[in-house]
């Protein structure tokens, strides 16, 4: 399936939840159901296996992310809306739905959303430091998303709408090398 597909998607069910949770005045209750399930999606290989899993029934993925959502005490809408998930085999594209739901929720409170990728994960310290950068690069409210890719091999690579600041040491050795195969 095409990454256009993929988005629109992760668009379509992302905006279907916002707009649950806006219309049931259970916004705050999924932001923190999101955020956990972001977490345990970072967190666990076997979570993410799940999700993807075309061996797995229909049925199988629903009680699997039931179980998941009761553990955790999500909201009801939450439950309802990964069982639907699950019916519709859409759960391999829960992370994009996540991401959408938390642009939608970014804009609604007027914040510029920026995701930053670096080799190792930023200690909260490091992300704090970050997003006050962007607050005052940006003049307003920065909701920072943090994504590790260890090809980066250091430095960071910032994200913010159309707008990417790439101070990667891949992207620095990169551009060395280029320089060099002019010498000679």
């Amino acid at each position: 399936m095409s990454s256009t597909n993929l988005s629109a998607i992760g668009e379509r069910y992302g905006t279907a939840l916002f707009d649950l949770a806006v219309s049931g005045n259970l916004l705050d209750g999924v932001e923190a159901d999101v955020s956990a399930l972001q977490a345990m999606i970072a967190d666990s290989p076997d979570l993410v296996r799940l999700l993807e899993s075309p061996a797995l029934s229909r049925a199988e993925q629903g009680r699997a992310v039931g179980a998941l959502a009761s553990s955790a005490k999500f909201s009801d809408l939450t439950c309802k809306f990964l069982g639907t998930l699950a019916h519709n085999r859409r759960l391999a594209d829960l992370s994009g739905i996540l991401d959408d739901f938390g642009r939608r929720l970014a804009a609604r409170r007027g914040e510029i959303s920026a995701e930053v990728a670096s080799a190792v994960a930023l200690t909260p310290a490091q992300a704090e430091a970050v997003a006050n950068a962007l607050k005052t690069a940006f003049g307003g409210d920065v909701s920072v998303q943090t994504v590790v890719d260890p090809g980066l091999l250091g430095g960071l690579v910032v994200k913010v709408g159309s707008r990417m600041v790439d101070s990667s040491l891949k992207t620095r050795l990169q551009h060395l090398k280029l320089a060099m195969k002019g010498v000679g």
